[in-house]
């Protein structure tokens, strides 16, 4: 009895010092703010947490490392002896690993200063956090070791404790997570096997791991009848059937696309977009075509011989697919089609122009349709005007 209030009275001294600790890093975290208006309160707020978490764990542990030694007196010759000191040993490398990570991280993240999460960079912010919550893990896992040594200590009274939640959670542990025997009661199902020393019990398996067992068998059932004899799709005829709907909806959208334009369809654009056309035409063209589109290595884009036709449509398909084996590049890779559809059209609204050096013809003569229909009718009247004056001389 003199050693579970020696244990307690060293509780209570641990949790007056920690509240000690968080009230004057408290008042000193709010006078730093006032005198450096530069420093960052979360940081600050991030920090005091995770110290005084570190400190909880040092706590805690000291207390765990006193009853735990006294346990292992009163077990030394019982067969639980093992199982106390791997506690100890696992509490021991979390409580003194953990603390010496927090308080490094935490001096190394607070000379961060980045406007984010409050004044933080991402990775910083989230490294406090990351602290913390594995800090905040060690004292619960230091919790758990504290009771189970205390039960281990002193069954009967721990046994009078028991809640009725702890109660509760006991039932929906040996039902649904673990379903293993109690220690104290290992050796009603100790088998006969025996290797090098090491003996085999008969515990069942862990309920979740085999009603997961089950479900798998399930899903893999239904699975073989629908994919392999039903109408499930296996992944290559997933992959066809998704590039097909692809294939339609894409149709669909170029079909109601009102800005489609390809080497078939390519409008004469407006004054805004020949003006579009021709900034990207000096800045991409001018080296063979020059400036005026007289010629330099390419040809004089200004008269009317083309060597691939001279229409709208042609002149896209020039731009678009190029002509590796006379110099001219495919620009489709670098223009979407609209904006090779104004390069088009402000070559085409250079019809005409006089340019200072031009370059001489390249190419055959190239008529517009309407143009040529204009020049048939009109070399046809003027050939009926012609015969009619000379009837009309003779008369």
């Amino acid at each position: 009895m003199n050693c579970i209030q020696s244990i307690q009275k060293k509780i209570l001294a641990t949790a007056l010092s920690l509240l000690v600790v968080v009230s004057s890093m408290a008042q000193d975290a709010a006078p730093a703010v006032a005198e450096k208006p530069s420093s960052n309160l979360l940081a600050t707020l991030l920090m005091v947490v995770a110290v005084v978490l570190a400190f909880i764990i040092w706590g805690m542990g000291q207390a765990l490392i006193a009853i735990s030694r006294m346990a292992l007196e009163k077990a030394k010759q019982s067969k639980v002896a093992a199982t106390l000191l791997l506690i100890i040993g696992a509490m021991l490398l979390s409580h003194t690993g953990m603390a010496q990570e927090a308080t490094a991280t935490t001096a190394e993240n607070a000379k961060a200063a980045v406007l984010n999460y409050g004044g933080l960079s991402p990775n910083n912010f989230w490294a406090f956090v990351g602290v913390i919550v594995i800090e905040v893990a060690a004292i619960i896992f230091l919790a758990f070791s504290i009771r189970r040594v205390y039960q281990e200590l002193v069954p009967a009274k721990a046994a009078a404790s028991t809640t009725r939640l702890s109660s509760w959670w006991s039932g929906l542990d040996k039902k649904f997570f673990t379903k293993a025997v109690a220690v104290e009661k290992e050796a009603d199902i100790l088998l006969d096997h025996d290797y090098d020393g090491i003996k085999e019990l008969d515990n069942s398996l862990p309920p979740w791991w085999k009603y997961g067992f089950y479900i798998t068998i399930v899903v893999g059932v239904i699975y073989l009848f629908y994919f392999h004899m039903g109408a499930g799709q296996n992944p290559t005829e997933e992959y066809l059937a998704e590039m097909n709907k692809a294939r339609i909806e894409k149709e669909i959208f170029e079909a109601n696309n009102k800005d489609k334009v390809d080497e078939n369809n390519v409008p004469m654009a407006d004054a805004n977009g020949i003006k579009a056309g021709q900034a990207l035409y000096e800045a991409n063209c001018v080296a063979c075509h020059l400036k005026d589109g007289g010629g330099n290595v390419g040809p004089n884009l200004t008269d009317d011989y083309w060597l691939h036709k001279g229409s709208l449509n042609d002149i896209y398909k020039s731009i678009k697919i190029g002509y590796p084996d006379k110099g001219m590049q495919a620009w489709n890779t670098k223009f979407n089609p609209k904006e090779i559809s104004q390069i088009s059209s402000y070559i085409k609204s250079l019809k005409g122009t006089k340019p200072a050096e031009a370059k001489a013809a390249q190419g055959d003569l190239y008529v517009e349709a309407g143009t040529a229909a204009v020049a048939d009718s009109t070399a046809t009247l003027s050939a009926d005007s012609t015969t009619l004056t000379g009837k009309t001389a003779g008369k």
